[in-house]
């Protein structure tokens, strides 16, 4: 069975000429899945090109109205919400490229979080705490910064998703960095040159859904 990748670009610098670096080194991490996965199926959601929008009142008041009383916006909004979950059910892997703004994640890829947590779908509660309800899926973060920071002091995009992607029920993600991109030729160099090492030496011969 082949794999299925879901792969967010979530970039502010992405452009139909242009891509940022979380973006590219991304596609160097679906290229790296390719090697061991020839019939891998992609979908590739880009935020630049199709922004996703905040999840709102009017989106919450969507998602409590019964289907049979909801208008045609507030269908819309479900069926909106309702895709980006799916896209997240469906795959095997989930490659996200995310640059750090201001010491955290895009205001999108929040945005995105914000319609995949929904009680019920991709968590429930019960009696000993929260249970996440997306599982068996493996994750690769790709992250680019223009400094160098340290995960809970400077950088709090890493623990950010690292709750958030435990909490619906993904334990198993792995951080791609290529830091100091800002900070000089040289940094910029070696912060690369770490990325792609680590791209290269992803052990994906088996993810999920794979062929064995």
């Amino acid at each position: 069975m082949m794999s299925k990748v879901l792969q967010l670009k979530t970039s502010i610098f992405d452009t139909q000429e242009n891509q940022g670096v979380s973006s590219q080194l991304g596609d160097a991490v679906v290229a790296r899945l390719r090697e061991d996965d020839a019939q891998l199926a992609l979908v590739t959601r880009n935020f630049s090109t199709d922004p996703v929008p905040y999840f709102d009142n009017a989106w919450l008041q969507a998602l409590s109205t019964p289907p049979s009383e909801r208008s045609q916006e507030q269908a819309e909004k479900v069926a909106y919400s309702d895709a980006l979950i799916a896209e997240v059910q469906a795959a095997d892997i989930i490659v996200i490229g995310v640059p750090m703004y201001n010491f955290t994640l895009p205001a999108a890829l929040k945005s995105w979080t914000d319609h995949l947590a929904r009680v019920g779908v991709t968590f429930r509660y019960t009696d000993s705490g929260p249970v996440g309800l997306l599982n068996d899926k493996k994750v690769y973060v790709v992250l680019s910064s223009g400094g160098q920071h340290t995960e809970g002091e400077t950088d709090f995009l890493r623990p950010y998703l690292r709750t958030f992607l435990g909490f619906v029920g993904m334990q198993d993600v792995d951080f791609i960095v290529a830091d100091g991109l800002n900070m000089g030729e040289a940094p910029r160099k070696q912060g690369l040159r770490k990325a792609q090492q680590q791209i290269q030496n992803l052990n994906s011969l088996n993810p999920i859904g794979a062929a064995v």
